[in-house]
């Protein structure tokens, strides 16, 4: 009897230490990164909830359409010039580009949420442009933090992952609105406070998860990802009925706690898949243990072009090899350029006649279906439309985005791969769908906004998976941090022309006209509304019009890349992982 504490104790030793180096194995491993990964990104879509705090602002500070809609330019230009973090990303580890991005997050939101709340006195119309800039901006740093990192870890199945990522971004905002109704209720001002610890907070706490790894793919890595696939389906159609009942039945506070439960419990199933497959990978690799040392992303697409440059491997093939020639900069940038597919320099892919397209479509593109969102709010406001009607709308936007996402991510891959269907063509008829829910908004009829939400929020979440995607597989993954940032900086110029100098000076316009008719002008009311069909019908042909030009262009990048995508665009990657595996 005396010999048995210590055989016990003697049992939970070895348990422990047992335990403790698979813990640390689960950590630093692939799938927990990913699951890391997908958090991240849940936090990283706040600026599509502008729609529904942005009458806050607009009432408590006194706004007309104009400049809010120049609030909502800056937030799209801070969303969208991610060349910053992607240039930080190439001297800087991941962790110190989640930190960084993290307490941008939280600096330039909680400043809007002290203004809007009259805590701090009325901030001047720059200052608030300032703030949404900078909270905006953070998303970029989480994008480069963690999306770059994952695709960087799973080259081969970049569409599957961009799908996946960017689907629970696109499911941010409803997922946000479910948590802040169980917290702070419907107090919409409470959303901003919420968006502007929540994500600061994710960031903080798997900082150190998310980094860069070597090459080994896993013979059931795509059945895994459709397993998380299914899990944010399941999420995303929950929302949905929520979303549905909450605008049917009003809720109790409890109630909104319990759809909130739900919705977190969800959150975190990809936790319980990640554990289940590094216990396989722990088991498997237990006698032959795997090292995963961090490196920087630049460097694993540097290992393969090291191989082939390996200086004595050269000197077998050719005893006496000839000094290479010099060729000046301008050659470089803009006469020797790789095959596509290859690494490109940063100049030479910004330079590129299919980097300048690819501007085009991103401008008439993302640049229409940002007004489209950002005026969201606005647009159920002008036709009557209840709040907790128009919040219903903003998260069938999310909510659609995310199927957008994820049907550009998955479904792009399988057209690709089985039937070399070019992803730059399905982004072509993504941009046609979106014309047509323009045209639903500005020819209104009853119940609408509805579908228009769900073809907008749809098209739009489909356009960036393809957009990330067409970047890395024409420009390569050497300079991926600061070119998939690049390739977005259309988006911002169209939010600008066409959500700045178009949409909001036509809706004001509009307003007038209406205070005329009663004889009023502006200096009579405080807040600039305009109610009636009429209100966005101009603004929306021109934005059909612009949608569909960008199409066209589009089209033009097809036509370019069709031998380029009718061969096998990911056979270097596996003859990378074949050779970091034996």
């Amino acid at each position: 009897m005396g010999e048995a504490p210590s055989t016990t104790t003697s049992g939970s030793v070895a348990g422990s230490a047992t335990s403790l180096p698979f813990a640390v194995h689960v950590i630093r491993g692939r799938w927990f990164s990913l699951f890391a990964s997908f958090l991240v990104m849940t936090g990283a879509g706040a600026t599509y909830l502008f729609g529904v705090y942005s009458k806050d602002i607009k009432s408590s500070l006194g706004y007309d359409q104009t400049t809010l809609n120049l609030l909502g330019f800056f937030k799209d230009l801070g969303a969208n010039v991610g060349v910053l973090s992607g240039l930080i990303a190439e001297v800087t580890p991941t962790w110190f580009v989640l930190l960084l991005g993290s307490a941008l997050n939280f600096g330039g939101y909680f400043m809007i949420w002290l203004a809007v709340t009259n805590r701090i006195a009325k901030p001047k119309v720059w200052q608030m442009c300032l703030y949404i800039c900078i909270g905006a901006n953070s998303q970029n740093f989480a994008n480069t933090g963690a999306l770059v990192t994952t695709v960087c870890n799973f080259p081969e199945s970049r569409g599957v992952i961009l799908g996946l990522l960017k689907g629970f971004t696109g499911l941010s905002g409803a997922i946000m609105t479910q948590i802040y109704l169980a917290i702070y209720g419907n107090d919409s001002k409470s959303l901003i406070l919420l968006i502007a610890w929540l994500p600061a907070a994710i960031s903080v706490v798997f900082v150190y998860t998310i980094r860069a790894m070597t090459l080994v793919r896993q013979p059931n890595e795509l059945r895994i990802f459709y397993r998380f696939l299914c899990v944010s389906i399941f999420l995303a159609l929950f929302i949905m009925g929520m979303t549905i009942a909450q605008n049917i039945v009003t809720f109790s506070r409890r109630a909104y706690a319990g759809s909130a439960s739900v919705v977190i419990f969800v959150l975190f199933v990809p936790l319980f898949m990640a554990i289940k497959e590094e216990l396989n990978l722990w088991v498997r690799n237990k006698h032959q243990p795997v090292i995963v040392p961090e490196v920087k992303i630049e460097n694993m697409n540097q290992n393969h072009e090291h191989q082939s440059t390996n200086p004595t491997s050269l000197e077998l093939d050719n005893p006496n090899p000839k000094p290479k020639a010099k060729t000046s900069c301008f050659a470089n940038v803009f006469l020797n350029k790789p095959e596509r597919g290859e690494d490109y320099s940063i100049l030479q892919a910004l330079l590129s006649t299919d980097m300048l397209i690819l501007f085009v479509a991103t401008f008439c593109g993302l640049g229409t279906s940002l007004t489209a969102v950002d005026n969201l709010g606005q647009i159920g406001e002008s036709l009557g439309y209840p709040t907790k009607t128009i919040k219903s709308f903003v998260s069938l936007l999310s909510i659609w985005n995310y199927f957008g996402r994820i049907f550009a991510g998955f479904v792009s891959e399988i057209l690709l791969v089985k039937y070399k269907f070019p992803r730059t063509l399905m982004f072509t008829l993504v941009l046609f769908l979106s014309c047509a829910g323009l045209l639903l908004i500005a020819f209104p009829i009853p119940g609408s906004v509805y579908v228009a939400s769900i073809i907008i929020g749809f098209s739009f979440g489909a356009q960036l998976p393809l957009i990330f995607a067409i970047i890395s597989e024409l420009f390569g993954l050497k300079y991926y941090s600061t070119l998939f940032n690049c390739g977005q900086l259309g988006s911002p110029l169209g939010s600008y022309i066409l959500n700045v100098r178009v949409t909001g000076p036509l809706y004001d316009q509009e307003a007038l006209k209406g205070l005329a008719k009663k004889g009023l002008d502006r200096s009579a009311v405080k807040e600039l509304v305009c109610m009636g069909n009429h209100c966005y019908r101009s603004s929306f042909i021109i934005l059909a019009c612009v949608c569909c030009f960008g199409g066209l262009s589009s089209l033009i990048l097809v036509i370019r890349t069709r031998k380029f995508y009718n061969g096998d665009i990911y056979k270097k990657f596996r003859d990378e992982a074949q050779i970091i595996a034996t």
